[in-house]
């Protein structure tokens, strides 16, 4: 049990190591490829190392597979170089039965990515776009989709556009049952803009650089004014829109942005709103798979070098 103990530990410190210096090497090149994205815009260098560490944990979490082999090979070789490996077998153990500890290692270190460095990378990666496109643009397009319906918004210079739709086509191009707040621009100290008008729709559909609507009743929210009152209403209406099918489909995002416990409610919302969930599907049962993928790997190198 000592002895089983030992390596374990010998092998905790090589992985630790390994993924320290794996750390700081994304972390300088990031940094270098962060000062040339925003190099022209109004970005501090504090702004970008804050980038850059929001930045890390994803990286870190997609190279996760070859930080495992490194860090065993570097153990196996630590343990010849020592010839502890020699004086186990001398003592009448097997070298495999010797590194069952370490292999039980990567199996924890596998469970532990997926339970809690999982939702860590989401988060941070979700953060990351947001402040990444806050500096770049001061607003993005982002999608979502909730027991409530389709959840959309676009931004740009003219201000944020928040739109909700009961449902939608599999390509969220068109909307049913459409709602839409269009809000002012930020302020020159950054505050955020009212309301400015409420669009109610039947039916909108994105063509080329807006959005058609049918079937619309458009309420002014300045104040001073009654939105009822003022209220006007048009068979067919074009609204001004900066999204694409493809910003749509980006906005989904990749499936590592969201929590893997979260995963299973998201993918039943995506059916529900009548999305493939496919993608989210495969990744999920990818993260499930990755303790056994760590384990099977550290098992192929510690079989390849004995």
């Amino acid at each position: 049990m000592i002895l089983h103990a030992y390596f374990a530990r010998r092998f905790a410190r090589s992985f630790a190591m390994v993924f320290g210096i794996f750390f700081l090497l994304s972390s300088m090149i990031d940094l270098a490829e962060q000062v040339r994205r925003m190099s022209s815009y109004d970005v501090n260098l504090g702004q970008v190392l804050g980038l850059v560490l929001l930045n890390a944990p994803r990286g870190l979490y997609e190279i996760l597979p070859l930080i495992m082999i490194l860090a065993t090979v570097a153990l196996f070789i630590s343990l010849s170089r020592s010839s502890e490996l020699v004086v186990a077998r001398a003592a009448g153990r097997s070298a495999l039965k010797t590194l069952l500890a370490p292999l039980g290692v990567a199996l924890v270190i596998g469970i532990v990515a997926v339970a809690m460095f999982n939702p860590i990378v989401a988060s941070t990666s979700k953060r990351y776009n947001d402040v990444s496109e806050g500096y770049r643009s001061g607003g993005r397009d982002t999608l979502s989709v909730s027991a409530e319906g389709l959840w959309l918004r676009q931004g740009g210079d003219e201000g944020q556009t928040v739109i909700r739709a009961a449902r939608s086509n599999p390509q969220a191009t068109e909307l049913y049952d459409v709602t839409m707040i269009s809000y002012a621009p930020l302020g020159p100290n950054g505050e955020e803009g009212g309301p400015l008008r409420r669009i109610e729709a039947g039916h909108a559909q994105l063509v080329q650089g807006a959005w058609e609507l049918d079937n619309v009743k458009i309420w002014p929210l300045a104040n001073g004014i009654n939105p009822e009152a003022e209220a006007e209403t048009h068979v067919h209406y074009s609204l001004p829109s900066t999204l694409t099918e493809e910003r749509i489909r980006d906005s989904f995002g990749d499936p590592s942005a969201i929590p893997v416990w979260e995963l299973p409610s998201y993918i039943a919302q995506l059916e529900q709103a009548g999305f493939s969930a496919r993608r989210h599907a495969v990744w999920f049962n990818m993260e499930l798979a990755r303790p056994l993928f760590l384990l099977a790997l550290a098992v192929a190198v510690l079989v390849a070098l004995n």
